[in-house]
């Protein structure tokens, strides 16, 4: 898959390789992310094709990276985190709030049947979806604009990610759940809190706080 795009200079596909397996080992798998699917898909994307080229070498570190337009590529284990309390499963539906690079559109691709991305920034929706059609993703439906109304409040989903923080949790991202379905979310302004949130088979909709975190805040209309 990596030979189909160009290499960072004097670095080659098993440096990078390496690099992605001692961010699995000592990020994912050191830290509480137990999931064996989330693991080998995080062994198996190439993080360093979603960043700028002269980032490529810090691609693997345990850290965000900037990806234009005021954005950012998460950090490693936030991505693999935020997955794994999803429960990912090949026969669910997920809406994902903010493609940004396209990385955690990938991991998702890798899990669940099938993925309703919506980037707020049109160029990076763009570039996202150039190299994940390259890397031969046929699961994602992309979508432009406002998250929290985009694709629709009749359409439901099994999980819900949003890669991005508004200030209170929105109320009617809860309702675009199915029954049983579960949702991920940063909530906050200066300080922030990722917010898991499950939806019971009767319908009924609880709240745990999981850890701090820092997104860029959520952008809509």
């Amino acid at each position: 898959m990596m030979g189909l795009f160009s290499k960072s200079k004097d670095w080659t596909d098993e440096d990078f390789r390496r690099a992605r397996l001692n961010m699995v080992n000592n990020q994912i798998v050191g830290r509480d992310v137990k999931n064996p699917e989330v693991i080998e898909a995080m062994e198996r994307i190439p993080r360093h094709l979603f960043v700028e080229e002269n980032q490529r070498r810090e691609a693997y570190d345990d850290n965000p990276l900037p990806i234009g337009y005021g954005q950012t590529i998460s950090q490693p284990y936030v991505v693999a985190s935020m997955t794994e309390h999803l429960i990912p499963s090949k026969d669910k539906t997920v809406l994902e709030i903010g493609t940004g690079s396209g990385y955690q559109t990938a991991v998702l691709a890798e899990l669940f049947a099938c993925i309703d991305t919506v980037e707020f920034v049109e160029q990076l929706s763009k570039s996202a979806r150039i190299l994940l059609d390259r890397m031969g993703y046929t699961n994602i439906t992309y979508h432009v604009g406002d998250g929290l109304v985009i694709p629709g409040p009749d359409i439901k989903f099994d999980a819900i990610i949003v890669t991005a923080a508004p200030e209170t949790f929105p109320q009617t991202l809860a309702e675009r759940l199915n029954p049983g379905g579960r949702l991920i979310i940063p909530v906050g302004g200066s300080v922030q809190d990722l917010e898991l949130v499950s939806k019971d088979p009767k319908g009924g909709v609880s709240f745990k706080t999981l850890y701090p975190v820092r997104f860029v805040p959520l952008r809509s209309d």
